[in-house]
């Protein structure tokens, strides 16, 4: 975070490349560095399985571990192509709650109740969201207070990783009975992070509100999602590679209804694009040409022949080649997607 793209093409992006170089069947990477991103794309020769080419990055990223920044992971895309965005849908506030449902309060909801219930439907791979901000809690020490008590920043984020964990404690048995000891230490909002303790002076806690501010705060972003000139949450959903597009698509949008009630007041998910529609209308024009195609034929025949028998025996060629045609694809495990249909 915070890497211009200089910084992002010099130290992620060119050793990440490097070491992607000689993969096999590989014809040619291209990548962006952008301000706090860099993407990588790989690009394989046609008809390589997609599974064996992720093998092969993944392999390779771990060998360029060593060379990336401590604390940077980079990760692989989901297992989807260029088309495979079939459904997307909007969290926004009803109209009086906007006040209530903040942009904040949106990315929240999209990212813990949401999204992980769109993630589990079969053929979905990935959901990617757009737009809210993502919530912190934001720790500023302050440098005199800081000095005036002898700690340095390292004692401040020790202090609050110790802070900040469940522990488990065994059981104790009772009367046949085992029962469970646990001790809940996660911080679950500003306050409790505040009364953290830092250090001792004179027997005295040092608390972590004595030496630093702590507000609840977001994560920087770079850009946004509107409707009608209000701030939603995008939702994307990203479909598996080879499966139904249709059928994912449907199952998104029913789960989307489900989701919707289960959602406070105040606050919608609505659907903006759904690839069954594109689906649906493409098959139609299909089937439409298709039917206005065979009587022009037959109409151009009879013309011709001046005979109706004649003319429908002619146009018989017409069924058989579609059966021919879809035989064939079949065969050859050719799927009726919107470019073999046209």
């Amino acid at each position: 975070p915070g890497y211009s793209p200089l910084e992002a093409e010099q130290r992620v992006t060119f050793p990440v490349e490097t070491a992607l170089a000689g993969l096999a069947k590989l014809e040619y990477t291209r990548s962006i560095s952008r301000y706090g991103l860099s993407q990588v794309t790989v690009v394989f020769e046609d008809g390589t399985d997609i599974y064996f080419a992720r093998q092969q990055v993944a392999e390779r990223l771990q060998q360029a571990a060593a060379q990336l920044p401590v604390g940077l992971k980079p990760s692989l895309g989901p297992v989807a192509t260029g088309l495979g965005e079939i459904f997307m849908y909007t969290v926004e506030a009803e109209q009086g709650a906007q006040k209530t449902w903040t942009p904040t309060a949106l990315r929240t909801l999209q990212d813990w109740v949401v999204r992980p219930q769109m993630r589990h439907l079969p053929g979905v791979t990935e959901v990617n969201t757009v737009g809210g901000y993502v919530r912190q809690l934001h720790i500023t020490p302050n440098p005199a207070r800081l000095v005036a008590y002898n700690l340095t920043l390292r004692d401040v984020l020790d202090a609050v990783a110790r802070n900040n964990a469940n522990v488990g404690a065994g059981y104790i048995e009772r009367s046949g009975q085992q029962y469970l000891i646990r001790v809940p230490g996660q911080v679950a909002d500003a306050e409790a992070l505040r009364k953290v303790v830092v250090a001792t002076r004179d027997g005295l806690p040092l608390r972590l509100a004595d030496v630093a501010d702590v507000v609840e705060g977001s994560e920087l972003r770079t850009g946004a999602a509107t409707k009608d000139g209000n701030e939603v949450v995008l939702g994307t959903v990203f479909m598996l590679v080879g499966e139904n597009s249709r059928a994912v698509a449907q199952r998104a949008a029913a789960k989307l209804e489900e989701i919707n009630a289960t959602l406070p007041e105040g606050v919608r998910a609505h659907t903006v694009y759904d690839r069954t529609e594109l689906v649906d209308r493409t098959i139609a024009t299909v089937r439409k040409n298709l039917l206005e195609g065979a009587l022009l034929v037959i109409a151009v025949l009879f013309l011709l022949l001046s005979n109706i028998r004649a003319a429908l025996i002619t146009a018989a060629v017409i069924p058989l080649a579609m059966l021919m045609t879809i035989t064939g694809m079949v065969q050859n495990k050719i799927s009726g997607n919107l470019m073999s249909l046209g």
